[in-house]
């Protein structure tokens, strides 16, 4: 069990380190598509504008991207460790079986209780 969760608990930082590469490619693929425009599209006056324009839409983009990734990994690991993690650390499997909600079973339990109350209010 022991190293199940060491191999387990490496994968999640392997996941990890997988995404930060992921997002790395995806800024380097966002700088040479929309900066490659920028710097072998226009010259003189209009080229520095343009560039400053075009830097940044893909700033904008490479951040607003970048960060909508992070948040959601950030957001799904950190509930994975807790969920998954956390809790191997502490499951006992000590419980009480689990039993589905059934109208008729409560309506049984409520009719033979109410059956005992009027038994008792009887007497």
């Amino acid at each position: 069990e022991y190293v199940l969760g060491s191999v387990s608990h490496t994968a999640s930082y392997l996941r990890l380190w997988a995404l930060s590469l992921a997002h790395a490619q995806l800024s380097e693929v966002l700088w040479t598509m929309v900066m490659r425009v920028a710097f072998t599209g226009f010259e003189g006056y209009a080229g520095s504008i343009a560039i400053y324009v075009i830097f940044s839409f893909w700033s904008c983009l490479t951040i607003a991207i970048l960060c909508l990734m992070e948040g959601l990994s950030a957001f799904l690991h950190t509930l994975r460790l807790h969920w998954v993690e956390f809790q191997s650390k502490f499951y006992e499997g000590a419980g009480y079986l689990f039993v589905p909600f059934s109208f008729r079973v409560v309506l049984k339990e409520a009719a033979a209780d109410d059956k005992e109350v009027m038994k008792t209010v009887a007497k």
